[in-house]
């Protein structure tokens, strides 16, 4: 299985088109929360609509998993706690959303809402524990913020990550862990785009401006995950141990073929 893994476009529409024009190459594509833009001055309801649309052309190229950011918000529910309530909806058509768990050729995918308040991280704690008795032979998780204490979530002068998905990483050590939030962590000093806790491998995507966006390619039968960003491409070995500093790739690995030579930044 190929995955293709974003976060953080934030209604950079060249990036979506980017994403858009590569979504076919891969088996599964992951935006790991904050499509809107709270800075905008485009209506978030705008955006919304706009987001739909760019949604419901990926589904038709590959297999599309989005997760809600803390720029998605845009209601509270009945508690008071605010939630991202257009993601929700868009997974009741077909894309992978919100809450929603699936498996794709043997990994199990478990797709994790922001959470506002203690009932959405006591649901999402319920959610987790649910699809831990569906565990597959590669348990995946998309959450948007990072795990705290971790490199994926340094952001120069202190960690902005999740305290709550470093326990729930310790707990039931999933496989793979794919976020976003903190954009700055793979390229400051002390920081970076993937780490491990235990045996759970975890990844802070980044973000920076123009096409393409910083993104992750994954390739589960080769066991090596691809960095590609403004600053070069770098990646690591799954079944190998972590070692660092991650140094910059020179070329491509082979596996990574002319067809999927989106990850090369050179490329726009």
């Amino acid at each position: 299985m190929r995955c293709l893994v974003v976060a953080d476009l934030h209604y950079s529409l060249p990036q979506y088109d980017w994403v858009v024009n590569s979504a076919a190459k891969f088996d599964v594509v992951i935006i790991a929360g904050d499509h809107l833009d709270l800075s905008s001055h485009v209506d978030l309801r705008a955006q919304v609509v706009v987001m739909r649309k760019y949604f419901e052309i990926l589904k038709t190229k590959t297999r599309l998993i989005v997760c809600s950011g803390n720029h998605d918000l845009d209601l509270r529910d009945e508690f008071g706690e605010k939630v991202a309530s257009w993601i929700s909806t868009v997974g009741l058509e077909g894309i992978a959303a919100d809450g929603q768990s699936f498996v794709c050729e043997d990994n199990l995918f478990s797709i994790c809402p922001w959470w506002d308040g203690p009932l959405l991280r006591e649901r999402l704690a319920q959610q987790l524990a649910a699809d831990s008795t569906k565990r597959t032979s590669r348990w995946i998780w998309i959450h948007h913020a990072p795990s705290s204490e971790s490199p994926t979530s340094w952001a120069g002068s202190k960690h902005w990550g999740d305290s709550a998905l470093l326990e729930w990483i310790n707990l039931y050590q999933p496989d793979l862990v794919f976020s976003g939030h903190v954009h700055q962590s793979p390229f400051v000093k002390g920081g970076s785009w993937a780490d491990k806790i235990g045996k759970t491998w975890v990844f802070n995507v980044g973000q920076h401006a123009g096409a393409p966006p910083a993104h992750i390619i994954i390739d589960t039968d080769f066991n090596e995950a691809v960095w590609s960003s403004a600053a070069g491409m770098q990646s690591v070995r799954l079944d190998q141990p972590l070692n660092r500093p991650i140094p910059n790739l020179m070329a491509s690995p082979s596996w990574l073929t002319s067809g999927d030579r989106v990850a090369d930044p050179s490329r726009g």
